[in-house]
């Protein structure tokens, strides 16, 4: 399981999924919707994006995250979460997370650290640059770009 908001979904969110499909053969992307979070994109874009965006990667899968986690993975019989680490201040967060998805199912947590090429990368930051308009087709598959696109000047327009 690779849980995530994906707003947008970027290279560096990729990466991780690839590598989990490496790791286990088989990954649910889910992706997360939170009312009190104000997204760039809603939910059913997220997701449209997020499955365009794996479809070239063998046994990967997208779905709508509702609920909590644990209770998401057990009804998949997903035993594994990966997440991707860039920061410290990442690990510091996942690791409380881990520690208590664990204790209330067993859930096992995989911490796989950002490849170097995507370190530093963040959707907030995708968003922030895409909002000044800036170009981010660099950072996310050429769908989301357009897509990404589309949305400023519509609210330029």
């Amino acid at each position: 399981m690779c849980p995530g908001s994906f707003d947008p979904i970027t290279h560096g969110h990729l990466d991780v999924i690839n590598r989990a499909a490496t790791l286990f053969g088989e990954v649910i992307v889910a992706v997360g919707r939170n009312s009190a979070k104000k997204y760039l994109f809603d939910t059913d874009e997220r997701v449209e994006l997020a499955r365009a965006a794996v479809a070239d990667i063998p046994g990967v899968q997208v779905e709508v995250l509702s609920g909590l986690l644990v209770d998401f993975c057990r009804e998949r019989d997903a035993g594994y979460v990966v997440k991707g680490l860039r920061f410290a201040s990442d690990f510091d967060f996942e690791l409380q997370m881990a520690h208590i998805n664990h204790s209330l199912t067993g859930l096992e947590t995989v911490l796989l650290p950002a490849s170097a090429q995507w370190g530093t990368l963040s959707s907030t930051m995708v968003r922030e640059v895409a909002t000044l308009g800036g170009d981010v087709s660099a950072f996310v598959p050429a769908l989301v770009a357009e897509r990404i696109e589309n949305k400023r000047t519509d609210h330029e327009g």
